[in-house]
């Protein structure tokens, strides 16, 4: 079957779609905030999804490769390949201007973000599109949400999975279709704010090989106190309807977000990041609802909804409004 053509586009092409793509996937030594690039790629694309150019760099991460067994890039192939600050113009200069395309777009953006704050230097990156997230507003029929599915699905033929060259040239190719149908059938892009990350604290540990560093080792920022939420809990997330602001929310297991900044991006949008599960928690986020953790276990037996980390964070970008503002209770001392 022929894929879809944008001069078959019957509407005329959405005014308010970006006018450039950067697709990009990284390879990386591991999930955690301390983990570092070990490759880029980047297809440059124009407003209506047609390939410009393509761009593909080594990174030497300056510690263990992590997973060689799914990247395939060993210490001694590293070794002589640049570090994150000598190739961050060059990854700058094909970002600037244009919508980062990633699929699971929040992870590969969170770890070029850190890149750039490692090196002092601010990504030129204003917004991100998810080609999950955008699969789902199109209601693609994937089994799952794999790439390799989204590329099954639109006929593209996967080379070199983990190879960040070939997973960003079949994402690229599997963009375009995906763009036109938006377009044709006047979806709005799910875009997210990007906002760069502008300082850096080292860890004094050195990860190991296949080792994830705790939540507490590291952070892009000091730790602080969270203010508490304003808005009272307007009960369960409900299948299909917005997030409210108010909602307790719980999260559990691994993220591909560092969790310190997922947990940020729940308090920004008006949500009540809880430490545990109870039977006042309106969702539980885990990547794993399978696992036997005390909250997924409490979760399931409260009736709690859980949702996986990229629908969570597809919901996150339109927050319903609180129908009211809590009242703070007055302390037992003041008069």
């Amino acid at each position: 079957m022929t894929m879809l053509d944008d001069r078959q586009t019957a509407a005329p092409w959405p005014a308010a779609y970006p006018q450039g793509y950067a697709v990009v996937d990284v390879e990386t030594t591991g999930l955690a905030r301390d983990d570092r690039i070990v490759s880029a790629a980047v297809y440059r694309l124009d407003a209506r999804g047609e390939v410009e150019d393509h761009w593909y760099t080594l990174v030497n991460p300056e510690r263990d490769p992590g997973p060689v067994w799914i990247h395939g890039l060993t210490s001694d192939v590293l070794e002589g390949a640049p570090l994150f600050p000598e190739v961050a113009a060059q990854l700058s200069e094909r970002l600037a201007g244009r919508v980062l395309v990633a699929h699971n777009a929040a992870f590969d953006w969170s770890m070029i973000a850190r890149e750039y704050a490692r090196a002092a230097v601010t990504a030129p990156v204003e917004q991100r599109l998810c080609t999950i997230a955008l699969a789902k507003e199109l209601r693609l029929p994937l089994p799952n949400h794999k790439l390799e599915s989204l590329a099954a699905h639109f006929g593209v033929v996967q080379e070199r999975a983990h190879h960040a060259l070939d997973d960003a040239r079949v994402l690229a190719e599997a963009f375009r279709p995906s763009l036109l149908a938006a377009a044709r059938g006047g979806v709005r892009l799910p875009l997210l704010e990007c906002r760069p990350l502008t300082e850096w604290y080292d860890s004094p540990v050195t990860p190991r090989a296949g080792y994830r560093p705790s939540g507490n080792q590291g952070s892009w920022r000091p730790s602080r106190k969270r203010p508490a939420c304003p808005y009272p809990n307007p009960g369960r997330y409900e299948s299909d309807k917005p997030l409210m602001q108010g909602m307790r929310v719980a999260f559990s297991g691994d993220t591909s977000v560092d969790r310190e900044l997922l947990e940020d991006r729940a308090v920004e949008a008006g949500l009540h990041v809880a430490t545990s599960v109870s039977r006042l928690t309106s969702l539980l986020v885990t990547n794993d609802p399978d696992s036997a953790t005390s909250k997924t276990v409490k979760a399931k037996s409260f009736g709690t909804p859980i949702l996986e980390e990229s629908a969570f964070t597809h919901l996150l970008r339109d927050v319903a409004p609180a129908r009211t503002v809590a009242v703070p209770k007055p302390s037992p001392s003041s008069e």
